[in-house]
């Protein structure tokens, strides 16, 4: 029986976040500034109704079967070629046109108290979508203390080898999700690499350094300094450098509001972050009427490399049966 959309919290006292089991999304987080005052720090909507519609341009959600984009939609695996839904002319972006964002997932445990978490589950049959293979995912997000939350994100191919990649779409404006645009954050992104990508947002193939250029946020840097410099804004993948590592997890990005004194510091076990600036967030009707224009929110998106299924210097996302995808992010909130 399927389970209802609705909205589940998780509160210790300090920080709520509040997440939906359709498209495992985050709809709300809230967080202390320097005053301890809370205001919610994502991009998102006030009823589940407004995500099933599907007017979100992927606020929250964790995405799949594979993220970003699959060149023309196609790729060969063990001598088969796929073709996927190109809904995104020309490609393929974000697991289709109901990807896993778009699908209602079971809750499969829900606990409360100091370390609140939330544990969901969804079953992605063979073809759907057009990808090979049953595959069972699991996501768990935990506040493991009291302004961090940690997601665990899992999957299973059960009887064919299959391309898997998982982000987490969430936009943030750390000075609240009604404040604006967010180009007087400044960020720092653990990586002297970006994958260039040709005009149709697909990288070349080429590992290029940030050194000198616009891209670079080695050390931290403001949002909107150079973002004219970048066509739209920022939308690439960044080669995340094997750094500063807490218990298997390398830093990968440092984002803070002066305004508001809030720092979310991003830690993940993956080899790449797409830092993308809401360049195509357009007028859309958010939480208590606040609207959301172009560069009202930033994503970091930990994830295996864009079209990596036919890049073959890319690292693998290819998971054969028998193995198992693995992802963490810690989402780490503090205040300077």
């Amino acid at each position: 029986m399927a389970e209802q959309p609705q909205i589940y919290e998780l509160n210790n006292g300090t920080m709520v976040v509040k997440i939906t089991n359709f498209g495992c999304t985050i709809t709300s987080l809230s967080v202390p500034d320097k005053n301890g005052e809370l205001a919610d720090v994502v991009l998102g909507f006030d009823t589940v109704e407004r995500y099933v519609q599907g007017t979100a341009p992927y606020f929250g959600c964790i995405v799949g079967r594979v993220a970003n984009r699959i060149k023309n939609g196609k790729f060969t695996l063990n001598g088969t070629e796929y073709s996927l839904p190109i809904n995104n002319p020309p490609n393929s972006l974000h697991g289709g046109f109901k990807g896993f964002d778009k699908k209602i997932w079971e809750v499969a445990e829900y606990k409360k108290g100091d370390n609140p978490s939330i544990t969901f589950k969804y079953h992605s049959s063979d073809g759907e979508e057009g990808y090979p293979g049953d595959v069972s995912v699991t996501a768990t997000y935990t506040l493991t203390s009291s302004a961090t939350m940690k997601l665990d994100m899992e999957v299973v191919p059960e009887n064919k080898a299959t391309p898997i990649n998982l982000a987490q779409h969430t936009y943030w404006n750390l000075a609240g999700h009604n404040s604006g645009n967010v180009f007087d954050h400044t960020i720092q992104i653990w990586a002297s690499d970006i994958t260039p990508v040709d005009e149709n947002l697909i990288p070349t193939g080429e590992i290029k350094q940030v050194k000198g250029t616009s891209f670079d946020f080695t050390a931290e840097k403001k949002v909107g300094l150079s973002i004219n410099e970048v066509g739209l804004g920022y939308d690439h993948n960044y080669v995340l450098s094997s750094g500063e590592e807490r218990s298997g997890l390398k830093r990968a990005a440092k984002l803070k509001s002066p305004s508001s004194s809030r720092v979310l510091n991003l830690w993940t076990n993956a080899p790449g972050m797409q830092f993308y600036t809401g360049n195509y967030v357009n007028g859309v009707v958010g939480k208590g009427g606040a609207i959301y224009n172009k560069h009202a929110g930033l994503c970091l998106e930990t994830q295996g490399f864009p079209n990596a299924v036919n890049q073959q210097n890319f690292p693998s996302v290819v998971v054969q049966p028998g193995s198992k995808y693995q992802h963490t992010m810690l989402f780490e909130f503090s205040t300077e």
